[in-house]
């Protein structure tokens, strides 16, 4: 069992919770992730991990309510706890002293990027980071971000904050006056991140992009997060999650993500319709399961 100790709203639909998980906080590097579980019959998500604070054996993820499971998670407040939690999983960010080091990331895409750039920027890099949303409401740690570049680009959809236009739009700016990017990293939907390869591969940037496949056991023996670099076969949650964006395969990315689309709107339809019930009915079950825990430690 892992106990929430903070949950707050951090945007439209996005919630940061603080977890215990000593032993994840103690090794947690940046650009990992975990997958969790929150209860015996529930489906494992994985989810980029924000921050971490080993004194304090905490974890930090960020979540956005999009599915059934996320939306139960999203309902839990400090004091709750989670089932299971494993982590910290796949590779950690390539950290290298590149030069000028630009960092893409959609709305929630931001806390999952968060990590890289405070490690890029304590590596000596000149960070710039252009955070995307639809409209003011879905920007999210724009404090933390100025914090973590040396320049900060905020674009909306909309234009109701910062500029209007999508991050390709001032990525492509800052390349035709003529500045020199020596490394990307693109964090968000996956139509974006294949955005984002389509302007840096024809002039041989260096790209990655984190990518967020369909994941089930985290060991990469289901096979549920295969993708297509060229013409080999990788799995995201051992092999990734990032990759080189110039060799990913984004249209079958794209159609592997989809396969379960129409059920997961089924479910989500039914959560909503039973959202209270299905709430309480969580919160039993894991003061159910934490308090067999505690009577066979103490057995």
């Amino acid at each position: 069992m892992y106990k929430i100790v903070e949950a707050r709203n951090v945007g439209l639909n996005i919630k940061q919770f603080v977890i215990e998980a000593p032993r994840i906080a103690a090794r947690q590097k940046p650009g990992q992730f975990l997958i969790l579980r929150l209860h015996d019959k529930g489906e494992r998500i994985p989810l980029t991990i924000k921050a971490s604070d080993p004194v304090a054996g905490t974890v930090t993820i960020v979540v956005q309510a999009i599915g059934k499971t996320t939306s139960l998670l999203n309902c839990l407040e400090a004091g709750d706890c989670i089932l299971d939690i494993v982590g910290p999983l796949g590779h950690p960010s390539e950290i290298e002293t590149y030069g000028t080091a630009v960092i893409l990331a959609g709305s929630v895409g931001t806390a999952m990027a968060l990590p890289t750039a405070n490690a890029l920027k304590q590596a000596g890099n000149h960070v710039v980071f252009i955070e995307g949303a639809r409209n003011k409401e879905m920007v999210v740690f724009e404090d933390e971000v100025r914090q973590a570049s040396n320049e900060t680009y905020i674009m909306t959809d909309d234009g109701s904050y910062g500029e209007q236009g999508l991050v390709t739009k001032k990525l492509s700016e800052l390349i035709a006056s003529g500045r020199k990017i020596d490394f990307v990293l693109a964090v968000g939907p996956v139509p974006m991140m294949r955005a984002v390869a389509q302007v840096t591969a024809p002039l041989k940037i260096k790209t990655m992009v984190s990518l967020n496949s369909i994941m089930v056991d985290g060991t990469g023996m289901c096979g549920g997060c295969r993708v297509l670099l060229g013409n080999k076969s990788k799995f995201a949650c051992v092999d990734g999650p990032e990759f080189d964006a110039s060799l990913v395969n984004f249209e079958v990315l794209m159609q592997r993500n989809a396969m379960y689309r129409d059920k997961e709107c089924e479910s989500l339809k039914q959560f909503v319709q039973n959202k209270h019930k299905e709430v309480a009915q969580l919160r039993a079950e894991l003061a159910a399961a934490e308090a067999m825990a505690k009577g066979e430690l103490h057995g």
